[in-house]
């Protein structure tokens, strides 16, 4: 099994449906991977077509328990006085990356635009995102070993 770093690069967001009647949306984004979630800053007023340029990072096993290598992005509305409105959502699946990554040390994948889509599986807008996976190189310490534990020489 390989520990490394999953990188996500969040751009951009493009004609995101709007939410609110009275003016512009705030929008920011939820990133789930696995039970984990990352959260964007809101873009105050950034309207239907946001940047946020943002990297957000989890540290992932491959291969680890389960099968659901994906992430989930929910684009959402920050509303200040009642709950943020569901946008929609985007779903990639990073498995491949991962395996190739963990092959080859690091692999990366450049910015893509991915389809966000509401509940009902309309389409709401865009999210343009670009991925990477490091592994983390396993620290080789100094000294001898014995029955798993590691000695240090002075």
């Amino acid at each position: 099994m390989a520990v490394g770093i999953l990188e996500v690069n969040l751009i951009s967001g493009k004609g995101l449906k709007r939410s609110d009647f009275l003016g512009k949306i705030d929008p920011y984004v939820e990133i789930q991977y696995k039970g984990q979630t990352r959260k964007s800053s809101v873009v105050k007023d950034g309207g239907r077509n946001p940047t946020w340029n943002e990297k957000l990072k989890w540290r992932v096993e491959f291969p680890g328990s389960g099968t659901d290598y994906k992430l989930i992005f929910k684009v959402m509305d920050h509303d200040t006085f009642s709950a943020d409105d569901f946008i929609g959502e985007a779903t990639v699946y990073v498995k491949e990356l991962l395996q190739m990554g963990v092959e080859n040390g690091k692999m990366e994948l450049r910015p893509t635009k991915y389809n966000v889509v509401d509940s009902d599986l309309s389409f709401v807008g865009e999210i343009n995102i670009g991925l990477s996976y490091s592994v983390l190189q396993e620290k080789v310490m100094e000294g001898e070993e014995f029955g798993g534990w590691k000695h240090s020489q002075f």
